[in-house]
């Protein structure tokens, strides 16, 4: 079973370099090797995860070289669920894209540039959540900067090289400062594979252990979008195509998170700056949502809601105990889920009305049934109504709070609380304005070609009457109008003007339908998922496991 490992990571780049020698061509057939691969990285993960509950931490290291100098992979029962859920939710944003492809009429650029570009990106979260050491963290964060930076900017269009470059620019300070706490770590303790660190850091001086797992947190905070280090987020994931901007806000965050929990359980046990995550775990819970309920986008609305939401994942690392570890897990596998479909549910109300503007929407409860169960199950979901999901995650959250009875501990079950009620407020906002209350005059109805993500003042070419091209696809010129700094624009995989429909397309409603429904799954397995979350917490607060599997000792 250890030779399984390496496999998720290892299939999506031999897969790429396939796609990437037939270029254009057997668009049939790649779109079939890109759904079958995520299959079978979905499986791996099923089997990794099952064989690591039952038999503890599996390891592998590569080319046979034992640590410090070989390059260490592991998967225990964190890593196995991280894998399970993440490669469902891949999974899922691929089959949406194929229908928004089919619904752009642009088979070449999914095909060509968008497939190559999320498998990359699927290898770097699978190496991230495997990795035994912190280089290999890094080479996991690195792979995942390179396919995000082409993701979030395809198509080339002004809005999104201006969004993707703060991205960037954010990322790579990021990533220098994670280079030299690598390099930093390395002088003091010798190594820096995980199992060793473990050992030789509790023989360093405090002063400067607390200096690497604050340099640690930092860069974690960054890419986890903690406050007050979320600001380039919010102007970074509307902008992209839907199915990117879904797999962002649902996954890639979380893997910020996923190296907070790796690195403060197994590195720095009995953490110094508790009391510092607890207050930047409240700032983002409260900022978060205040920023929420003064937005009238649903992209933006949603962007911000992530961003409080991973204030309850930090506040349960921040406790450090059982209770709060097994919850933040159960929160970070609800939360990818659940963010991931309220996001497709946004792309499919573009793609019907042509806007995501809440003030220009209005009846889809009575226009699209389905929409709107599509979006209030995962919308109820997220704000944490009895007994789905994210109940069960906030719910074990603030009862290690409770346990702890810390004053921190408190004022963050007080927050705790006052979010998920705010959460409620804001969801219910958006289903009163989107689709309770009446469409307003002059909403756009169907086959009306919306603007294009990349024109310019004055640009008038092709603004014909159709807004197609002369094949009859949705690639119109559009209004011609700039697109000021940090807006949502409408805009399929190439900047391109798309048209609006009202029959959605089937792969879309079919793949956000399987996300909701796995949402629910957690809900229905909420005994045995809890059960599990309490394992892995036990198993990363003990530590010697994962030591003993990698070191056999």
């Amino acid at each position: 079973m250890n030779a399984l490992v390496p496999l998720p990571v290892l299939l999506p780049l031999c897969v790429t370099g396939l796609k990437l020698a037939i270029g254009p061509r057997l668009q049939r057939f790649q779109r079939f090797i890109t759904l079958a691969v995520l299959g079978a990285v979905l499986v791996l993960s099923v089997l990794l995860m099952v064989a690591a509950d039952r038999h503890g931490p599996l390891t592998v290291h590569l080319g046979d070289f034992a640590p410090p100098i070989g390059i260490t992979l592991v998967a225990d029962r964190l890593a196995g669920l991280m894998l399970t859920v993440s490669s469902a939710v891949t999974l899922l944003v691929n089959l949406y894209s194929l229908g928004q492809g089919m619904a752009d009429r642009d088979d070449q650029t999914p095909v060509g540039v968008f497939h190559p570009a999320y498998l990359i990106l699927v290898a770097g979260v699978s190496c991230t959540f495997l990795a035994g050491d912190l280089v290999n963290l890094y080479v996991g964060f690195e792979i995942m900067l390179v396919a995000s930076f082409v993701l979030l900017t395809i198509g080339g269009t002004a809005t999104r090289i201006r969004a993707g470059s703060t991205y960037v620019i954010i990322s790579l300070f990021s990533s220098v400062l994670f280079l030299v706490a690598i390099a930093m770590t390395y002088s003091v303790a010798g190594t820096v594979n995980f199992a060793q660190l473990a050992v030789r850091l509790q023989e360093v001086p405090l002063g400067v252990r607390t200096l690497l797992e604050a340099m640690l947190l930092t860069v974690f905070a960054i890419k986890a979008a903690v406050f007050p280090l979320a600001a380039w987020l919010p102007d970074s994931y509307p902008t992209a195509p839907a199915p990117v901007t879904a797999v962002f806000a649902g996954l890639l965050t979380k893997v910020g998170v996923y190296s907070m929990l790796r690195t403060q359980t197994l590195l720095f046990p009995g953490h110094r700056l508790g009391d510092v995550l607890m207050l930047a775990a409240l700032a983002s819970m409260v900022v978060g949502i205040l920023g929420a309920v003064a937005q009238t986008d649903l992209k933006r609305v949603l962007s911000f809601t992530l961003i409080s939401h991973i204030g309850y994942m930090v506040f349960g690392v921040a406790l450090a105990g059982r209770g709060s570890i097994g919850g933040a897990i159960v929160y970070v596998a609800h939360h990818i889920t659940v963010q991931t479909t309220l996001f497709l549910v946004a792309g499919l109300i573009e793609r019907r009305d042509g806007t995501t503007e809440l003030t220009r929407l209005g009846g889809l409860a009575k226009t699209a049934p389905l929409l709107s169960v599509l979006f209030f199950v995962p919308a109820m979901n997220l704000a944490g109504i009895p007994p789905l999901s994210g109940f069960i995650g906030k719910l074990g959250l603030m009862r290690a709070g409770v346990d702890n009875g810390g004053g921190w501990a408190w004022a963050l079950v007080a927050g705790s609380a006052a979010t998920s009620l705010l959460t409620l407020y804001v969801m219910a906002k958006v289903w009163n304005l989107a689709f309770w209350r009446d469409a307003p005059p002059g909403t756009e109805g169907e086959g009306v070609v919306l603007e294009s993500a990349g024109d310019e003042p004055g640009d008038e070419s092709g603004d014909d009457e159709d807004g197609g091209d002369e094949d009859g696809g949705a690639t119109g010129s559009g209004s011609g109008l700039p697109v000021p700094a940090g807006a949502v624009v409408s805009a399929g995989f190439l900047g391109q003007s798309i048209t609006t429909t009202k029959r959605l397309p089937w792969p879309m409603l079919v793949a956000t339908g399987a996300a909701v429904a796995l949402g629910l799954l957690y809900t229905v397995l909420g005994g045995p998922l809890t059960t599990f979350t309490d394992a892995a917490a036990a198993e990363l607060l003990a530590r010697t496991p994962y030591i003993e599997a990698v070191l056999g000792r």
